[in-house]
């Protein structure tokens, strides 16, 4: 036992005045390995229960997060401690590194401590439908750098997370799932205005999505060009633009059914052309034309 002592506590090189032997070197290396599989294994144990009990998602990744970052600086003075490195050691070096992470790094520290401000303030939520730059999506994942967002066309947007604090983003969920849309119709010029409206409702409050507070609306909203323009206002509970586009979908079904059995005419645009003066047929030479020589025109056209 004395033997394999000795053998380990033979020293190997020096570091700065501190001697590295042998067993540190082989047994550090063990340390940090049973660290990193006994942090996964506690972030696994408390994600799976935390989702038992349904706490919200974000709360889980926060909670996560925060235990990997403590969980790697417990092993990282773990092992310095292991090495007999005080951390002193690093005093110089540590200057250095921050003088060249604050020149060259300045995006990287930017996006990591957003991404701390928004699991901790949630302006944003994982499954939030969410509004960026004209682009739509629902929030997946809030990475430490950055927020991966599906938009609705399915395809994945990597989006930094300084650039969500620093701009506009139109969060459609971050309260509620309420949301206000609209169906506009033009009627032909002479239908039952009033009895329009009521048709409009009717299709409006038979929709299983409406909300009744605030009750629709349906404004007779112009004399257009070509129609009688109706607009009905109405709010529903939607998670998301496709929901709104299929909620609209069946409004705009039912008030065409239901026009369809009260006779009322959905507009389409029509122009009247007016000409002034006379009409006045030629041949080639200048000449008026017979009845003969319009036969064989008509003739020669139809073939």
């Amino acid at each position: 036992m004395q033997v394999l002592l000795d053998f380990l506590n033979r020293p190997i090189f020096m570091f700065g005045e501190q001697t590295i032997t042998l067993g540190q070197i082989l047994f550090v290396p063990t340390v940090i390995v049973a660290g990193f599989i006994l942090v996964r294994w506690s972030v696994r144990i408390v994600t799976s229960r935390l989702t038992t009990r349904s706490v919200n998602a974000d709360v889980i990744q926060l909670v996560s997060r925060a235990i990997y970052v403590i969980g790697i600086a417990v092993i990282v003075i773990t092992t310095l401690d292991l090495l007999n490195v005080p951390l002193t050691a690093f005093a110089f070096v540590s200057g250095a590194i921050a003088i060249g992470v604050g020149f060259g790094a300045q995006n990287i520290i930017n996006n990591f401590i957003s991404g701390w401000i928004l699991m901790w303030e949630r302006p944003i939520r994982i499954n939030d439908f969410v509004e960026i730059g004209g682009t739509t999506g629902t929030v997946e994942r809030i990475n430490t750098r950055s927020t991966r967002i599906r938009r609705v066309d399915g395809v994945h947007l990597l989006v930094p997370n300084s650039y969500l604090l620093e701009n506009i983003v139109v969060n459609w969920t971050l309260v509620d799932s309420l949301a206000r849309s609209i169906v506009r119709v033009g009627v032909a010029y002479g239908s039952p205005v009033r009895r329009v409206a009521e048709l409009m409702e009717q299709a409006v409050r038979e929709q299983p999505e409406l909300i009744e507070d605030p009750a629709p609306a349906i404004i007779f909203e112009d004399f257009g060009d070509s129609s009688l323009v109706f607009d009905a206002y109405y709010w529903v509970n939607a998670n998301g633009d496709k929901s709104l586009r299929a909620i609209r979908s069946s409004v705009r079904f039912r008030i065409d059914e239901l026009f369809r059995e009260n006779d009322i005419v959905i507009a389409f645009p029509q122009r009247d052309v007016h000409l002034n003066g006379s009409l006045r047929l030629e041949n080639a030479d200048g000449s008026k034309p017979t009845f003969d020589s319009l036969q064989h025109y008509n003739a020669n056209r139809h073939q």
